[in-house]
């Protein structure tokens, strides 16, 4: 495609939520600038949106001045919405829901970035859709939105939904938007601008390889461990476990015992445990919803589990990340 079929200026609006993540939204801005320097005429300009017009905060305290989502919003192609990790903010940006389903109608391409995409599932624009969240917030979302399945990909384009996993992945997106309207030759020059030189495809992993995260290569391990992640609401046995990687109970504990401090009933609790914490802070579940969708029979039994890992009971830890 020739630059010069392409002179219209094509603006990109990123409705910034309070604490979001400045990373995400300069992996996603930076790009677009570099591409106007490099064509040398204005292809793209980022407009910096919020609800009211008002001026945003990153999570790291930048402060952003921002045009308003209504007035705005309806002149630009394509809307990202980016968020950072804090629920009480993504419930907060429920004052943008009815505008950004006007502008959805209205044909603008609607976006998340890292947990933008819970906003989005908030204001109903994911239904049926392909989509993905940052790994951390899948498990909230899928909770809070059961209809809804996210993929877990680094970035997914379906049609007038863009969504992408957040960090660094929006290079990632935003090579594949730029090769989508100047050809993948200008886009790669824009990537090498940045020394981006190995574009991962939409599908690659959001996370480090499963050996990386358990510190082990051994395969009957990780497999385990794998499924122990996959299976958190409802938790397996011992037996089903050794079944399932092809070794016998007792090679199982052993391998465990040699390979970590904490046997396989612990571990298996371990990860469950994390997870409920992550609820906790996310979710709007109650407290003991919470402790049955991570696989504890009861509330007690989860109050018990859970303070003997963190040292205060799941109240007490909502309570204080509540109040701060």
């Amino acid at each position: 495609m020739q630059i010069a079929e392409t002179r219209t200026v094509q603006k990109i609006g990123f409705l910034l939520v309070p604490n979001f993540a400045l990373m995400s939204y300069a992996s996603a801005v930076e790009p677009l600038r570099a591409a106007n320097l490099i064509a040398g005429i204005d292809l793209y300009e980022a407009v910096p949106l919020s609800a009211g017009g008002e001026a945003v905060a990153s999570s790291s305290g930048l402060s952003v001045a921002c045009a308003g989502l209504s007035a705005a919003g309806q002149h630009c192609h394509t809307i990202f919405v980016c968020a950072g990790g804090e629920p009480r903010d993504w419930i907060a940006a429920e004052a943008a829901h009815a505008t950004l389903r006007r502008l959805a109608r209205q044909g603008v391409r609607i976006g998340g970035i890292s947990s933008g995409a819970y906003v989005l599932a908030m204001a109903g624009l994911l239904n049926n859709r392909d989509f993905t969240i940052h790994w951390e917030h899948a498990g909230v979302l899928k909770e809070a939105f059961p209809h809804l399945s996210p993929r877990q990909a680094r970035y997914i384009i379906d049609g007038d939904r863009v969504t992408c996993a957040g960090g660094i992945a929006p290079l990632d997106m935003m090579h594949a938007m730029i090769a989508e309207r100047m050809g993948t030759h200008f886009a790669r020059r824009v990537s090498d601008w940045y020394l981006h030189t190995a574009v991962a495809e939409p599908s690659a992993p959001q996370r480090a390889s499963a050996p990386e995260r358990f510190g082990t290569y051994h395969p009957a391990l990780l497999t385990v461990l794998e499924k122990m992640e996959a299976t958190i609401e409802q938790p397996l046995g011992r037996a089903e476990m050794a079944k399932l990687a092809g070794v016998g109970i007792r090679h199982l504990d052993r391998l465990f015992a040699e390979n970590y401090r904490t046997g396989f009933l612990e571990t298996y609790r371990n990860i469950r445990l994390d997870h409920a914490r992550r609820l906790l802070e996310q979710s709007p579940l109650s407290v003991a919803e919470i402790g049955f969708a991570t696989g504890f029979s009861s509330a007690g039994h989860f109050s018990r589990a859970f303070k003997a890992r963190f040292g205060e009971t799941p109240r007490l830890f909502r309570a204080k990340i509540s109040s701060e």
